[in-house]
C-alpha cells in the first residue's frame, strides 16, 4: 500500500511509531504533485525545497519527543486567502500578486505548532468569490474525478487536491458552501463549523459575518482530529467564541440509534437533479436502518436565502474590499495621474470580472436611498432564517440535504451566467446565515462517475451529532474509491 493510501491520521500513527518518516511522507506529496498538478493546477504556491527542510525540522522535533500530536510531520495545503508568514498568499487575484505576509493565519500556526508541515497555498476563486475556481487569476482547477469538469469553489484547489492525494488534507474557508460544495464534487469530507469557534484572524476577509474556516480531509476521522487542532478562542478575533466542547474525537461514534433526522421536502423538490436526490435518499436509508429515526418536513424561507446571502455577502465584500487601493501593499498601477487615478487604475486592472460585479452590487446595496430596499431587509430575512432553523431544530438532532443541485458542472458552463452559479449555492448558504455547521460526505456517484455529496446540517455549537452522524454513514458504507479507482485505506 502506497504512503499515499493513508489517511492523516493514519500517516501521524505510522510517522509516530517509527513506520515511515515526515520527510518520506512530504517526498511522496511532491512526486504527486509533479505528476498531476500541471494537469489539475491545485497549487498557486509550491516550494518544494521550503516544504522538504520543514518536515525534516518536523521529523526531528518528532524523534525529540517534542511533537507528539496526532497531526505531527504530516503534510498539509492550505487555502491561498490565508496568512502564512513569509510566503506569498494571494487569494488567487493579480491585485496580491505581490503580497507576503510578515504573519501568519491563527488556524495555520494551530496546525504547525500541532507538528502538520505546510506544502504549499492551493488555487481558488479571486478573493473566493466563485463556485468553481474559474474566477482565478492563476487559472482554473480541474476535478481529479474528470478533469473536463470544475472541481467546485472557492476551496476548488484544495478539495482537489485532497481527491487527487497532493496533500493528505487541506484547509479551505466556507462563506456561503465554499467547503462543502467542493468537498461533494470531488468525493472528499468537508466541514463547516459553527461561526466563531475556528479564529478569522490572518483569513483575508470576503464576507465577515459569514466567513468560517474548516477542514477537507479523505474520511471523518480526518476532520474531528483536524477540528480539535484549529479551534480555538482567539482574542485576536472579535468574533471568536469560547468553547469548551471542542473534543470533537468523541463524536466517532458508529451509533445514530434513536437519533432523530429531519429531510427538509423544500431542498428535494424542483431544481434537484434527481439522480443526486436518488444517491442521497439511499443514504438516509442506510441512516435509517441503523436506527435513525427520519422524517419530512417544511423548512421555508429557502427561495429567500440567495438574494439575502448574495445582497449581505456582496455589502461586506465591498467594505472588506477597500483597502486594496495601491497604497500599502500589493498590485498598483504602473501610469496614473494623481491619486484618484491611481485608485482607479489599480483596482481596474488588479480585480476581475467576478469581483468587480460584487463589489458594485454591495456598493449599491449599502448607497443612500437602497440600504433600508435592500440591505436592512436582507438582515431582517437572515434572522427569519435563523428561527427557522431554531424551530427545526427543537424536533430533530440533525438535518440531512444535498451539498449542491447537481454534481460537478462542465468547464465554462457556470462562468457565462453568473446567476446560475448563484443558485448553485442554494443547499449550503442558509448555513452561513444561520452560523450553522455542516459537513458533506461523499455517498455515491452519478451515471458519469462523478461523485455525490451528503450534508449532514446540526444546531449551533452541535457538532458532534454531525460528526456522529456521519462517522455511522462512512462506517456502514466503507471504504469510498479514488478518482484512480483505488479505495482508501479504513
Amino acid at each position: 500500500m502506497s504512503l499515499l493510501d493513508l489517511t492523516a491520521t493514519q500517516l501521524a500513527k505510522a510517522i509516530k511509531e517509527g513506520r515511515t518518516t515526515a520527510v518520506e511522507a512530504m517526498q511522496a506529496v511532491i512526486e504527486q504533485i509533479e505528476n498531476k498538478d500541471k494537469e489539475l493546477n491545485c497549487y498557486v504556491t509550491f516550494d518544494k525545497e521550503a516544504a522538504l527542510e520543514a518536515a525534516r525540522k518536523a521529523q526531528e522535533a518528532i524523534e525529540a519527543g517534542t511533537l507528539t500530536g496526532p497531526l505531527a510531520g504530516v503534510p498539509v495545503a492550505v487555502k491561498d486567502n490565508m496568512c502564512t508568514k513569509d510566503v506569498l498568499t494571494t487569494c488567487s487575484s493579480r491585485i496580491l500578486g505581490n503580497f507576503v505576509p510578515t504573519y501568519s493565519a491563527e488556524a495555520v500556526i494551530k496546525l504547525e505548532e500541532a507538528g502538520a508541515v505546510i506544502i504549499g497555498k492551493t488555487n481558488m476563486d479571486e478573493f473566493a468569490m466563485g463556485s468553481t475556481t474559474e474566477t482565478s487569476a492563476y487559472g482554473v482547477t480541474k476535478n481529479p474525478w474528470n478533469t473536463a469538469h470544475v472541481p467546485g469553489g472557492s476551496s476548488g484547489g484544495s478539495a482537489a487536491a485532497v481527491a487527487a492525494d497532493e496533500c493528505f488534507f487541506a484547509l479551505g474557508s466556507d462563506t456561503g458552501g465554499s467547503i462543502r460544495q467542493p468537498a461533494s464534487y470531488c468525493g472528499v469530507v468537508g466541514m463547516k463549523p459553527t461561526y466563531g469557534t475556528v479564529s478569522r484572524y490572518g483569513l483575508i476577509a470576503y464576507g465577515s459575518s459569514l466567513d468560517q474556516i474548516g477542514p477537507l480531509c479523505k474520511d471523518v476521522t480526518d476532520c474531528a482530529v483536524i477540528m480539535e487542532t484549529i479551534a480555538s478562542h482567539d482574542l485576536k478575533d472579535s468574533t471568536s467564541i469560547e468553547r469548551h466542547d471542542t473534543d470533537f474525537t468523541k463524536a466517532l461514534v458508529d451509533d445514530v440509534k434513536g437519533m432523530k433526522i429531519g429531510i427538509p421536502s423544500t431542498y428535494f423538490g424542483e431544481g434537484l437533479d434527481s439522480q443526486v436526490r436518488k444517491t442521497i435518499l439511499d443514504a438516509v436509508e442506510v441512516l435509517k436502518s441503523k436506527g435513525a429515526v427520519v422524517e419530512e418536513f417544511d423548512l421555508d424561507l429557502v427561495d429567500y436565502a440567495i438574494p439575502a446571502y448574495y445582497t449581505i455577502a456582496s455589502a461586506e465584500a465591498s467594505s472588506n474590499l477597500e483597502r486594496f487601493d495601491g497604497v500599502k501593499y500589493g498590485y498598483r498601477a504602473k501610469d496614473y495621474e494623481g491619486l484618484h487615478d491611481m485608485y482607479k487604475k489599480t483596482r481596474s486592472e488588479g480585480f476581475g470580472p467576478e469581483v468587480k460585479r460584487r463589489i458594485m452590487l454591495g456598493s449599491f446595496v449599502l448607497s443612500s436611498g437602497y440600504y433600508d430596499a435592500y440591505y436592512l431587509k436582507a438582515l431582517k430575512v437572515k434572522a427569519l432564517i435563523k428561527k427557522a432553523f431554531d424551530q427545526a431544530f427543537a424536533a430533530y438532532d440533525v438535518i440531512i440535504a444535498p451539498a449542491a443541485p447537481t454534481t460537478a458542472p462542465v468547464l465554462g458552463s457556470s462562468l457565462s451566467d453568473p446567476i446560475k452559479m448563484y443558485l448553485g449555492d442554494i443547499y449550503t448558504i442558509s448555513l452561513n446565515l444561520a452560523g450553522l455547521p455542516g459537513i458533506s460526505i461523499p455517498c455515491g456517484f452519478d451515471s458519469k462517475g462523478l461523485p455525490v455529496g451528503m450534508q449532514i446540517i446540526g444546531d449551533c455549537f452541535k457538532e458532534h451529532n454531525i460528526i456522529r452522524a456521519a462517522y455511522a454513514y462512512e462506517q456502514a458504507r466503507g471504504a469510498f474509491p479514488k478518482p484512480d479507482g483505488k479505495k482508501e485505506a479504513h
